[in-house]
């Protein structure tokens, strides 16, 4: 069975995750940067509301992965506490200036979701990599339970060669999910072309609160210029997306 995960940008966004269908949701705030450390609240309330399995992002910043040893303290703290407040496991990434993983954090961050007895999952700073096979060699040396990647591409169907390469490659030895640009209308061929057998989508929608614009300010946050829009989760978008790669 394919197992899907969506991306979510808080609490509400995961409740209309598993309305919709979904196995798995990654948990994050401030998706309009690409996704950070998320609210404690909103994991606890995961927890304690939904079934789902919720996986929580550690990334302290925008920008690249590249941590100072503050900002990588900081991600050890908070991947302790949501452990600790039962994240099911944990989406991290680091990487050295030259764009290599960085071994010995990925490795000290690895060993404390494991002390836990949750998944560790390298995210899409895999991407990045220079030598995406030596990456993954790596990553399962370590121990890492799975990676998110689009196969190095702008988006998983246009990278679904490199993603058939590593699914039957390493697929066997750590578990591979595909995510960005992954929507209903693409999904059974990305499974079909790579044999991938995880799958990652934000189903994004919109959302309107006109108190974002005031006489003389705004807090626009979205790319379209729309000064009262912000992202979500589509629920109807994640029943299509179930239903196209349950079909």
């Amino acid at each position: 069975m394919i197992q899907v995960e969506i991306c979510c940008g808080g609490y509400e966004d995961a409740a209309a995750a598993e309305r919709g269908g979904a196995g798995r949701v990654e948990l994050n705030s401030a998706l309009s940067l690409g996704g950070l450390t998320p609210d404690i609240g909103d994991l606890l309330l995961c927890k304690e509301k939904l079934s789902v399995s919720v996986v929580a992002m550690v990334r302290p910043r925008a920008g690249g992965f590249c941590y100072t040893a503050g900002e990588f303290l900081s991600m050890l703290k908070s991947a302790e506490r949501m452990l600790s407040c039962g994240a099911d496991g944990l989406a991290f990434g680091v990487l050295t200036p030259e764009r290599h993983i960085d071994l010995p954090r990925t490795r000290q961050m690895t060993e404390l979701i494991h002390s836990y007895g949750k998944d560790a999952v390298f995210h899409r700073a895999f991407d990045c990599l220079e030598d995406l096979p030596r990456g993954m060699e790596e990553l399962i040396e370590m121990g890492v339970d799975r990676v998110l990647t689009s196969g190095g591409a702008l988006a998983a169907p246009q990278g679904a060669g490199m993603l058939a390469r590593l699914q039957k490659q390493y697929g066997s030895r750590i578990e591979i999910l595909a995510g960005c640009g992954v929507r209903s209308s693409n999904v059974r061929e990305l499974i079909a072309e790579t044999g991938i057998s995880q799958v990652h989508s934000s189903c994004k929608g919109v959302k309107t609160d006109d108190t974002a614009h005031g006489k003389t300010v705004s807090f626009a946050i979205t790319e379209d210029g729309q000064w009262n829009t912000y992202p979500c989760v589509d629920e109807a978008e994640v029943k299509a997306f179930c239903a196209k790669v349950r079909a």
